[in-house]
């Protein structure tokens, strides 16, 4: 999922960086932050997990976002909602010169969802 705050801060990034992509890891490096690279910029590799691609209104191609399976398995429990806050982020995400960064908000699946998802 995305915040409405996150959505035009990708729109206005895809104008200057064409597809984009998110991978979190969860190193020492990048922290947790979610990284935004240009499309395939980040090579990922068996030890990531692609949870999917987020549509963006305005946006032509979808952006793919990819987790470390590590990191993946601590999280693999809860909505992950991406946002962004003021603040300097990693100097190696997009975002990084707009004075900003992505952050993840997260919640716990409901005992239905994490079924639904096959996670019981």
């Amino acid at each position: 999922m995305l915040t409405d705050e996150a959505a035009d801060l990708l729109r206005r990034l895809t104008g200057m960086h064409g597809p984009l992509m998110f991978h979190q890891s969860g190193g020492c490096c990048d922290g947790s932050s979610p990284m935004c690279f240009p499309d395939g910029e980040f090579k990922t590799g068996s030890a990531d997990v692609h949870l999917g691609d987020l549509a963006v209104d305005g946006v032509d191609k979808p952006i793919g976002f990819w987790m470390s399976a590590n990191q993946y398995e601590y999280w693999k429990h809860t909505q992950l909602t991406v946002d962004v806050v003021k603040g300097r982020g990693s100097g190696f995400s997009v975002e990084a010169p707009e004075g900003v960064r992505f952050l993840i908000r997260s919640r716990l699946f409901t005992d239905q969802e994490s079924a639904d998802l096959g996670l019981l």
